[in-house]
Order: C-alpha cells, then sequence, then structure tokens
C-alpha cells in the first residue's frame, strides 16, 4: 500500500509540473509577434482581422448557381475559397476583386477557380 501512495504522489506532482509548464508556456507567447507579409510588417492581431472567415459553401453556392457543371464548379470553388478567403461577387468574371483567386492556376497553367 505504501508504494501505491508513493506512486500516487509522484504522479500528482507530474500532473502539476505539467500544469505549471503549460501555463507558463501560454503566458510567454508573444500575442503581438510581428509578421512579414509583402513587404509589409503585420502584427498578429491585425492579422486576425485582415482576413475574416467568410462562409464558402454559401458563397460558392451563389457564385456556381447558373454553371453547367455546378458540381465541378462548387468543388473548385470551394477549394478557392479556402486558400483566398474570397470569392468574386456575381455568378462570372469580377475576378478584380479577389486577387488571389484570379491569380490560382491548375497544373496546366489555366484558371483554377471559376
Amino acid at each position: 500500500m505504501k508504494m501505491a501512495g508513493s506512486t500516487l504522489k509522484l504522479f500528482l506532482c507530474f500532473a502539476v509540473v505539467f500544469l505549471l509548464f503549460h501555463v507558463f508556456a501560454e503566458a510567454s507567447l508573444d500575442h503581438g509577434m510581428e509578421v512579414q507579409d509583402d513587404d509589409k510588417v503585420v502584427t498578429a492581431d491585425k492579422m486576425h482581422h485582415r482576413r475574416p472567415k467568410i462562409n464558402c459553401s454559401f458563397a460558392c453556392a451563389r457564385r456556381c448557381r447558373k454553371s453547367s457543371r455546378k458540381n465541378v464548379c462548387h468543388r473548385a470553388c470551394g477549394t478557392c475559397c479556402l486558400r483566398c478567403h474570397c470569392v468574386p461577387a456575381g455568378t462570372y468574371g469580377n475576378k478584380n476583386s479577389c486577387p488571389c483567386y484570379a491569380r490560382l492556376r491548375t497544373h496546366g497553367k489555366r484558371p483554377k477557380c471559376p
């Protein structure tokens, strides 16, 4: 019984040390760290607001509603939306409103995004 008690104490000490380590690691993270992006310095707090999350499923359904191949269009649009965090307005064109979306290409150098 004495061995089980010492094993329990050892386990509890390990758990407390682990939790303290975790708390100190979280506290020491620099939430205002800077990220280099296109020759501009952006803080992590501003970066969060720079690319708001959008509902890609809704945006792509709107974009692909007039497509003759809806499943293909929706799959490609979904991939582009997840990478770029934007989808151009309308059902065709308007790619200047989302340059990342317009730049994505297939392996054959054709536009990836509908």
